[in-house]
């Protein structure tokens, strides 16, 4: 169906709705899947694919074979979260010999980067290329994303990909949700839809203590009790809203948190029961003494305390897995970390839903000439390289003499490699969803594992695969949640302030909202 338009006022335009259908469908770059590397745990109920094998890094395959880029001057603005490598580093330095590029590189702070991509995308001068997480798609900076970066179906749709094989073979899923105000303007960074916030515990403590994984909400809380001890500066939990979702079976945020229900009837996340039921066992877990002062307070980072023993359990994305495995490896042998299994709040099986098949883009500005945007995608095909390639082990550990060395056939970082490998480079895209850890296999095998027994539990949304863009005019509707949740979770806020936040939320515009998405649904069709 063509772009929702009707629904907004002068503003508009192209700039709100949804593409999807036949009229996505021609926008989209065609799929030719990769046949590199055969995984050793393929995709199941909606996982990433494993590979826990060893590569033979003498036999890595070629997935770019000639230079792309033609050394032009590229500016690339990117979150970070960290050091930045720094400019002129061996690693940007050689990635831009071999890719044909000469990116200058314009890290910004991560945890504050919606501040300053609002301000740059209100500027005149806006970098060559961007990159944009889904969960800064808010207010006004989603509407600027379609009026100020450039459609790519001349470079990209159809056929035209075939010239960049890697983008070629990103799943079609993650394209679609590349199109942003009726065109594709997005290079995705393709996510597996049973990628969800992993409750990670402590399972060397819980083996110890003679502890029982818990099944049910109840039996979390009673757990909790038994295992805090403030004297012994240990508490059971850091703030458990987004395990709680899961639990309780409430839509996360990142899903629009619209979805037409089994009676038909099209509702937002807040106005569900289990949205009020899910942030009061939150709540009961602080005031029952259980969750760590300082997340209580807000401050500091829960996983830190999760590695120094303070804390049992937190949440955390995937990426937490193999990455406090590895911090831990040489001061802290016997630590060990596993995913809870999400259960049902009484017990039964969970409902979870789906995470959206893309949440970061890179783009390229409007206006940027034909040399420029070549460069760009010949970067991000370069990003995009799947396991088993040259390209991908480029990408991930650097040059090997000068950021790591192979032991046992396997590469580890050197210092260098550290510091520098460690860049950017990976959000310009990337392949089909997978996991491997050369060092740490056992560790891919559980993070796949655990998807697949949580994604047989999975649902998608009518919103599934849809980049929705809603009109200005709702932009600060829902803003005030995130800081409400947390607030009354804490015991600063009643249930009644929470209840009066959704009836205010329904008269000020969600009602209408409703209908506008009613609108657009019964035009595009369910993503499920």
């Amino acid at each position: 169906m063509p772009l929702l338009t009707a629904c907004g006022g002068s503003d508009s335009g192209k700039r709100e709705g949804a593409t999807s259908g036949k009229a996505a469908d021609k926008l989209l770059p065609t799929y030719v899947a990769s046949t590199i590397a055969k995984p050793d745990l393929p995709s199941k109920n909606g996982s990433s694919a494993g590979y826990t094998s060893k590569v033979d890094l003498a036999t890595l395959a070629t997935s770019v074979p000639k230079k792309l880029g033609t050394g032009a001057p590229l500016k690339v603005m990117s979150p970070f979260w960290g050091t930045p490598p720094k400019p002129g580093c061996a690693y940007y330095t050689a990635l831009d010999a071999t890719v044909g590029t000469k990116i200058t590189w314009q890290n910004q702070d991560g945890n504050t980067y919606g501040e300053k991509l609002g301000a740059v995308l209100a500027s005149s001068s806006i970098p060559d290329m961007v990159v944009v997480p889904g969960w800064e798609l808010v207010g006004k900076i989603s509407n600027a994303v379609t009026a100020k970066f450039m459609d790519l179906g001349p470079y990209l749709a159809g056929d035209k990909v075939k010239k960049y094989p890697n983008l070629a073979a990103i799943p079609s899923d993650s394209w679609r949700m590349s199109i942003f105000g009726g065109a594709l303007r997005g290079i995705p960074m393709p996510a597996a839809p049973a990628s969800f916030i992993t409750p990670y515990y402590r399972k060397d403590i819980f083996d110890k203590r003679g502890y029982t994984v818990p099944k049910s909400a109840d039996e979390f809380l009673s757990w909790a009790k038994e295992a805090t001890s403030a004297k012994a500066k240990v508490w059971a939990c850091g703030d458990m809203r987004w395990s709680s979702a899961g639990i309780f079976g409430v839509l996360p945020s990142g899903t629009l948190g619209w979805n037409i229900e089994d009676d038909g009837k099209l509702t937002n996340r807040i106005e569900h029961p289990e949205y009020l039921e899910s942030l009061e066992w939150v709540r009961k877990l602080f005031a029952a003494g259980v969750v760590h002062p300082d997340d209580k307070a807000n401050t500091g980072d829960p996983g830190q305390r999760f590695t120094a023993g303070q804390v049992l359990v937190y949440n955390g994305n995937g990426a937490d897995w193999w990455g406090k495995t590895v911090e831990q490896a040489q001061s802290n042998p016997d630590f060990q970390i596993e995913g809870m299994d999400y259960f049902g709040a009484d017990g039964g099986n969970p409902t979870l839903y789906a995470a959206q098949p893309a949440g970061i883009w890179s783009m390229i500005r409007k206006g940027a000439s034909k040399e420029t945007v070549e460069n760009a995608l010949a970067a991000a095909n370069f990003a995009a390289a799947p396991y088993g390639t040259k390209e991908r082990m480029f990408v991930e550990y650097g040059v090997e003499g000068t950021h790591y060395t192979v032991k046992d056939g396997v590469p580890v970082k050197n210092e260098r490699g550290i510091q520098e490998v460690n860049s950017a480079w990976a959000l310009l895209a990337a392949p089909a969803p997978f996991t491997a850890h050369p060092d740490f296999p056992e560790i891919a095998r559980k993070q796949v594992e655990w998807q697949q027994r949580q994604g047989a539990f999975m649902k998608k949304t009518s919103t599934y695969g849809m980049n929705i863009v809603e009109p200005t005019r709702y932009a600060t509707l829902s803003s005030q949640f995130e800081q409400l949740e947390i607030d009354f979770v804490r015991g600063h806020k009643k249930l009644s302030d929470v209840q009066q936040a959704i009836s205010t939320w329904k008269s000020s515009g969600g009602d209408k909202l409703r209908d506008w998405y009613k609108q657009l649904l019964d035009k595009n069709g369910s993503g499920n």
